[in-house]
C-alpha cells in the first residue's frame, strides 16, 4: 500500500496549483491531508474518483486547519479527533483502522509566534502521544501528517538562528523525541541519513528555490512495522502549497 501525505495549506488552493497531477503522479493508495481550510465539504467538488471513500474532520472555526483521508479500499473503521473537548475543536486528527494496523492523520498545533501557544503544543503532544498507545494496544499504528517540528538539525537549513522559534524549541523537539522513545519510528531516516531534505518553505525570499526549508512532515509506524516499510520519500519538486507530500509504501 502507497500512502500520501500532504499539508496543501487550503485543498481549494491546491487544486488550483496542480494537486491533481501530482495526485495522478503519484497514484497513491490512500491521500491523507492536512490544513485543508474548509468550512464545509460543499465547498468543493473533487475530481478523484478512484477514492470513493472519503473522510473529513472540520474545524469549527471556519476556513481553518482540518484533515481529510482518500481512500481506494474502504476502512475498517473511523475515528476523528482523540476523544479529549479541548483538542476536538480543530479537525486536527482522523483514524482510518485497516485490518492489520492503524492510519493515523494529524495536523498538529503550532507553537506560533513569540511561542504564545507552546504550553498547549506540549499538552497536545504528550495527549496525542498516548491517544497513539492507546490504539497500539489493538493493533500496530502509522501516522503521518506536519507535525510542526524539525527534529533534529539536520532537519532544517538554518538550525542555529531558529533555536528559539516555533518548530525547533527544545520543548517541541522533545516531544518528538518523546515519540521515539515510545516505540515510533521516523520512516525517512529509515532510508535516508543525509540532509537537505526537506517538506516546508516559506514563501519569502526565494526560499524554496534556494531550499531554505524544514523536514516537519513525516510518516512515523509502531517499531514491529518496521520489516514491512519497503519506501519513504519525500516529494520536494511537487508543487501546489508551500509543504510537498512526502510518502510511505507499506507491504
Amino acid at each position: 500500500m502507497k500512502i500520501l501525505s500532504w499539508n496543501v495549506n487550503g485543498l481549494r488552493a491546491a487544486i488550483k496549483n496542480g494537486f491533481y497531477s501530482v495526485i495522478t503522479q503519484q497514484s497513491p493508495d490512500v491521500i491523507c491531508l492536512q490544513e485543508i481550510k474548509l468550512s464545509s465539504i460543499d465547498q468543493v467538488t473533487l475530481e478523484l474518483d478512484d477514492y470513493p471513500h472519503r473522510y473529513w474532520n472540520l474545524a469549527q472555526k471556519k476556513g481553518y486547519s482540518g484533515t481529510a483521508i482518500f481512500s481506494k479500499k474502504k476502512p475498517i473503521s473511523i475515528i476523528n479527533d482523540i476523544g479529549i473537548e479541548e483538542h476536538d475543536q480543530e479537525g486536527r486528527v482522523i483514524t482510518c483502522e485497516f485490518e492489520d494496523y492503524y492510519l493515523v492523520t494529524v495536523y498538529t498545533p503550532n507553537a506560533q509566534r513569540k511561542l504564545t501557544r507552546l504550553d498547549y503544543r506540549q499538552t497536545w503532544d504528550a495527549d496525542f502521544l498516548k491517544y497513539l498507545k492507546t490504539l497500539e494496544k489493538k493493533k500496530p499504528v502509522v501516522f503521518c501528517g506536519d507535525l510542526n517540528v524539525a527534529h533534529k538539525e539536520i532537519d532544517l537549513a538554518r538550525p542555529k538562528t531558529n533555536t528559539k522559534n516555533a518548530g525547533f524549541t527544545p520543548e517541541e523537539r522533545s516531544g518528538i523525541n518523546n515519540i521515539l522513545e515510545a516505540g515510533f519510528v521516523d520512516t525517512f531516516r529509515l532510508f535516508t541519513e543525509e540532509g537537505d531534505h526537506y517538506t516546508w518553505w516559506s514563501y519569502q525570499s526565494q526560499a524554496r528555490e534556494r531550499n531554505v526549508g524544514w523536514r516537519i512532515d513525516y510518516f512515523l509506524a509502531s517499531q514491529s512495522l518496521t520489516p514491512r516499510i519497503k519506501e519513504a520519500k519525500i516529494w520536494q519538486q511537487a508543487m501546489g502549497s508551500d509543504h510537498c507530500p512526502v510518502s510511505l509504501i507499506i507491504e
